[in-house]
């Protein structure tokens, strides 16, 4: 897709679907002994603060957020809620199934979203999105197909980066710094 079009597509764009392990995470599950009469572990996720501010800043830029994720522990779904994303789907066996319900729900275009992720499964969010990037570290059959790969990698600010070309190509950006400058 021509960079022009690319930047279309970040300006008019009114959904971000983001995979979690990988994107949000890095992938990591790191799971402990049960607690006193639980039947299962608990598991502990590590998310980046940079990435929970920047979901922030594209909420206020009137962006609909979606997670969407294969695996899904209360965890992911109390950060989500703690950062004010309104679809945190988890436990989603095919994804483009999910998204393309949400958009159904939304009214929303995949020429109007932009998706992230970083394996194969993540690949099926591709088709049901204008615009789709991968974190530093996705697999190289994901980073082929992105329309942009972050520098950063998946849980170490990947989304935060994305979350910045969004307000860039939309001219918000300059008056976001500014905000925190006065």
């Amino acid at each position: 897709m021509p960079a022009a079009e690319r930047l279309e597509v970040l300006r008019r764009a009114r959904l971000l679907a983001l995979d979690v392990d990988g994107t949000l995470t890095d992938g990591s599950i790191v799971l402990t002994g049960p607690a006193e009469g639980a039947a299962r572990p608990a598991e502990i996720q590590r998310f980046d603060v940079r990435d929970g501010i920047a979901l922030r800043w594209l909420a206020d830029a009137g962006l609909e957020l979606a997670w969407i994720s294969g695996r899904g522990t209360a965890v992911t779904a109390a950060r989500g809620a703690e950062l004010g994303v309104r679809h945190v789907l988890l436990r989603v066996a095919r994804k483009s199934d999910e998204l393309g319900r949400l958009q159904s729900q939304l009214g929303i275009d995949p020429s109007e979203t932009i998706a992230m992720g970083d394996d194969l499964p993540d690949l099926r969010l591709r088709a049901r999105a204008g615009f789709f990037a991968a974190p530093a570290d996705a697999r190289a059959e994901v980073r082929a197909r992105a329309d942009l790969v972050t520098t950063a990698a998946g849980g170490r600010g990947a989304v935060r980066e994305l979350a910045e070309v969004i307000l860039r190509a939309r001219g918000a950006w300059d008056d976001l710094v500014e905000s925190y400058a006065r």
